[in-house]
């Protein structure tokens, strides 16, 4: 079996491509799941990148789960035990991982991102879209829920009204109304996706890796931590910043009018 995910290391940036584009790149129903974990796990493992961009292969980004999959869990053979260990320990430990990286994700959705390709999208830190960008969080219509963490995250991004309107319509949104609602940052021509990806990917990646990664961490836990425990966190990230050559390096030049040199 091809592997799904196509890993590629350009400088200090990894682009991941889901690439299962006859199938509209699902994830579940194939190794998704282990390669997204073993990905996450190198790059976590490897200092020299700084940033990441997501996509997918062909016309759609992630058609979510399969449903070829789905149909064996409706059938019977399988009891409501095992499949609430398939969840557990298959897609479930997906937004644990890819939640919890380091390194800053740039999701570039191409296409449809439907269902857990939405919630993966969600995932990420960035998304950018195509024009050709469609999300649905469209559990309900195959009578079942966001069994991925979706009920937790998109209401942190759109608001719950928003969310609740997705989740319980099913309905599709196009990349305006995404971009409307705060789901993505912004609206690209399709040609125009993956070099605006990796020109956003080289500005975060041109920073001090130690400050994004310290950054991203603080927002991550600013989402459910109180402020005290969050300004605590801030000036523990801090008093270790300032000891930094990075930071010696950001000072210095500035003082003397250069461009900085970060080595990580």
């Amino acid at each position: 079996m091809a592997e799904f995910l196509r890993y590629e290391q350009d400088g200090h940036i990894v682009t991941l491509t889901m690439n299962e584009p006859d199938r509209r790149n699902p994830l579940t129903g194939n190794t998704a799941v282990p390669e997204f974990l073993a990905a996450i796990a190198r790059i976590e493992n490897d200092r020299s990148v700084r940033a990441v961009i997501l996509t997918g292969a062909g016309k759609a980004f992630s058609s979510g789960g399969d449903i070829k999959d789905m149909e064996r869990q409706a059938s019977g053979q399988v009891t409501g035990m095992q499949i609430r260990q398939e969840y557990r320990q298959g897609i479930q430990r997906l937004p644990l991982a890819l939640f919890n990286l380091e390194v800053p994700v740039i999701a570039a959705v191409n296409g449809a991102a439907i269902g857990a390709g939405l919630d993966l999208a969600c995932m990420c830190d960035i998304r950018i879209a195509s024009g050709h960008a469609k999300f649905a969080e469209s559990f309900v219509k195959l009578g079942i829920i966001p069994g991925d963490g979706g009920a937790w995250l998109l209401p942190r991004l759109i608001g719950l009204s928003r969310a609740a309107e997705m989740t319980f319509t099913g309905q599709v949104i196009d990349a305006e109304q995404a971009l409307a609602w705060n789901l993505v940052s912004r609206v690209v021509a399709p040609e125009d996706l993956l070099p605006i990806a990796r020109t956003l990917a080289e500005q975060i990646a041109a920073n001090p890796p130690h400050a994004v990664r310290m950054a991203k961490r603080l927002l991550r836990e600013g989402i459910h931590a109180r402020l005290d425990t969050l300004l605590e966190m801030s000036a523990a990230f801090q008093a270790l910043s300032h000891q930094t050559s990075d930071h010696r390096e950001a000072v210095a030049a500035f003082l003397e009018k250069r461009e900085p040199v970060f080595k990580g």
